[in-house]
């Protein structure tokens, strides 16, 4: 039986398998809060109902997802309270947790666009099928921001420090590269990005990068060099800090921290390069963000600590997680 609820998130029933297509193919599947909301009725209804034995998420089109609304959310914001903002990130914080603890196995069909939020609503499943089509990658440094979802739980728990490239430079992996767990030795040599992404800053990763550019005439070191150098300082420290950090938690504790980040992103007050590269990159799409402060060295301690700690604001309360209870062992091992 075949119905839709909405335009946006078509539902299928099989037997005992649910299918859940993401329909917004003009904006490449990009997440709306409505649909992070549909979702999230959806898994929870699922958990609770002891026919449901499996789901499935695909998306239309030629992407699954390429990201969370960040465009719609800056426009909330623009109405003049950043609170709009924290509300999208806590309900797809809360679905991202919700798919990472899930009781029931979830399979996502991965052809096409995977991307920042669609990366959040597929790697905490439990299987993920990539195809010749399929292309991942965490490009929020970029637009002023950090690889959020969870993004620094299963990021720092790729091989040696694969994730910090990624997560850094917003690399594009193929499928066979993601079938490869993030190995991907067979398209870059692993040894050098571990030599130059294990460093403890991003000015020495960066400093690695340029030496390597020069010893060994390296396009791909040239190119992840200019990379890092067009993202946002702010971003490439807060990003490395938080997957370092995601090392030593559980997927519950990356994603309450990560809330303290995106709202501290949201207010504005430390940094307002999100804003910046949303303009520069979605809205007026000139490409050419002007990031403050513009270098790394300008990017103090004390501002890159700000964004992990508790948000100063009387309104404000720490993302609180549903509880979680008769896990499966994969799931358990993520808390």
């Amino acid at each position: 039986m075949y119905k839709s609820v909405s335009n946006l998130v078509l539902e299928e029933t099989c037997g005992s398998v649910r299918i859940y297509t993401l329909n917004r193919t003009k904006q490449l599947n990009a997440l709306s809060f409505a649909m992070i909301s549909r979702l999230l009725e959806l898994f929870h209804a699922c958990d609770h109902d002891p026919s449901v034995k499996l789901i499935i998420m695909k998306g239309n089109g030629r992407a699954f997802c390429a990201g969370g609304d960040v465009a719609a959310v800056v426009r909330d914001i623009s109405k003049g309270d950043w609170k709009l903002g924290a509300n999208y990130f806590r309900k797809e914080f809360t679905l991202n947790y919700l798919m990472a603890t899930y009781s029931k196995p979830q399979v996502s069909f991965l052809n096409g666009i995977v991307m920042g939020g669609g990366a959040g609503a597929s790697i905490h499943g439990r299987f993920r099928i990539a195809t010749e089509n399929s292309v991942f990658a965490m490009p929020e440094t970029a637009l002023g921001l950090f690889p959020d979802v969870g993004a620094s739980y299963y990021l720092s728990r790729l091989r040696g420090f694969f994730g910090e490239y990624v997560g850094l430079t917003g690399a594009r992996l193929d499928g066979a590269e993601m079938l490869a767990c993030g190995l991907a030795t067979h398209f870059v040599p692993l040894h050098i990005i571990d030599k130059c992404f294990s460093r403890k800053t991003v000015e020495e990763i960066i400093s690695v990068l340029e030496s390597k550019a020069v010893e060994h005439k390296d396009e791909w070191i040239t190119s992840t060099v200019q990379t890092l150098k067009k993202a946002s300082p702010t971003s490439l420290k807060i990003s490395l800090r938080s997957i370092r950090e995601g090392r030593l938690e559980g997927v519950g504790e990356c994603l309450v921290r990560e809330y303290r980040m995106v709202c501290c992103v949201m207010k504005g007050e430390v940094s307002r390069d999100f804003f910046e590269g949303c303009r520069a990159l979605l809205l007026d799409k000139d490409k050419n963000p002007n990031w403050q402060p513009s270098r790394l060295e300008c990017v103090t301690d004390e501002m890159v600590d700000r964004h992990f700690s508790k948000v100063d604001d009387i309104d404000w309360e720490d993302l609180k997680l549903p509880p979680r209870s008769n896990l499966p062992v994969h799931a358990i091992a993520k808390l």
